[in-house]
């Protein structure tokens, strides 16, 4: 199992930041281990990070985790994703993300519909510009939501030694995890999951789909940014407790999110969370996050306790493990936890 962070946002895993200061962040995730980077687009655009984290951390896998598909081109992606990987030399991973109809439409006035079936086909197409690019053939792609049908010499990048970038896409829900299966290299599951969900709803998806398309499970990549509440002393577990909280009662109040809630019998919590957001009290909202759903969605403990609880439950089942600290998590811990998890 890999150990990556994530970089671009502010020191306590908030959006936004200065992105002079990713260089700091790069050779920090280097010095405590870790084996990639990812930029999600949240504060700004997701490419910028990555571009940086390769050139200052020559070892490091790279990628955005995740872009918003559906607010750009695939033309426009493919032309990063493409430059990305040449400039890391192999190392850049495209990760994708529907978002939601609101913000699709409304924050990026772009097109909103049959997300699933948008995302296959926006896979498609990239695939067939880089064949395009690759073999010097005709690029003819036509579908129900992009079209591509020109590229001529002056537009088509000289193909490089390092190939196109694997795909991976974000996944809550049961359809797009089978369209991540069965059209991507690889998946990003939300934050927002716990192992249990993790083992007798996801995987099962992943496990027909990859048999379906004839694929082997070593080829395909889960990769999971799991909550972590540790600290060097109790006042910092604290304070990482409390944050994590506050984030899970967040997610919780979703009914995108629902049904991890309920497979443990918390559809009850979810129906309170939402209404709660709803009229905007979200003081209250954290009390609903009691010890046992906490310590179900998070690794809650001191470093040397989050690092074998880690392994224990994603060790066998995740192949990325993106840890996930919504809080100023202190250098020294977080190296405390990659050092266990990396020995």
């Amino acid at each position: 199992m890999k150990i990556d962070t994530n970089i671009g946002g502010q020191i306590d895993g908030s959006a936004g930041g200065d992105i002079a200061g990713i260089r700091a962040q790069v050779k920090e995730a280097e010095q405590c281990g870790f084996h990639g980077v990812w930029s999600t687009e949240v504060g700004r655009d997701p490419f910028f990070a990555p571009l940086l984290a390769a050139e200052h951390a020559p070892e490091l896998t790279v990628g955005t985790a995740i872009a918003v598909a559906f607010a750009r081109s695939p033309m426009v992606t493919a032309a990063s994703a493409y430059d990305l990987q040449s400039f890391s030399g192999g190392r850049f991973v495209l990760g994708l993300g529907t978002q939601v109809k609101a913000h699709i439409e409304r924050r990026y006035s772009m097109p909103w519909s049959k997300p699933a079936a948008r995302m296959t086909e926006y896979i498609a197409a990239l695939h067939a510009i880089w064949d395009s690019w690759e073999s010097g053939s005709r690029l003819d792609f036509r579908g129900e939501f992009y079209s591509h049908t020109l590229m001529t010499p002056m537009f088509t990048p000289a193909p490089h030694s390092w190939g196109r970038p694997p795909i991976m896409v974000a996944a809550v829900g049961p359809r797009l995890t089978q369209v991540a299966a069965a059209a991507a290299d690889g998946v990003f599951l939300h934050s927002f999951t716990t192992e249990r969900y993790l083992r007798e709803a996801t995987l099962p998806l992943v496990g027909e789909a990859l048999a379906a398309r004839g694929r082997e499970r070593g080829t395909f990549t889960v990769g999971y940014p799991g909550m972590v509440a540790t600290g060097a002393d109790d006042e910092e577990l604290a304070t990482a407790i409390a944050a994590v909280r506050h984030q899970l009662a967040f997610y919780g109040a979703t009914p995108a999110y629902r049904a991890v809630l309920e497979l443990h019998g918390w559809g009850a919590v979810h129906e309170e969370l939402h209404r709660l957001s709803v009229e905007q009290r979200w003081s209250e909202m954290d009390g609903l996050i009691d010890d046992e759903i906490l310590n179900a969605f998070a690794v809650v403990g001191p470093p040397e306790h989050a690092s074998a609880e880690i392994l224990r439950r994603f060790g066998d089942v995740v192949d990325r493990f993106t840890l996930y600290a919504p809080y100023a998590l202190a250098p020294e811990a977080r190296a405390a936890v990659v050092g266990g998890l990396t020995a």
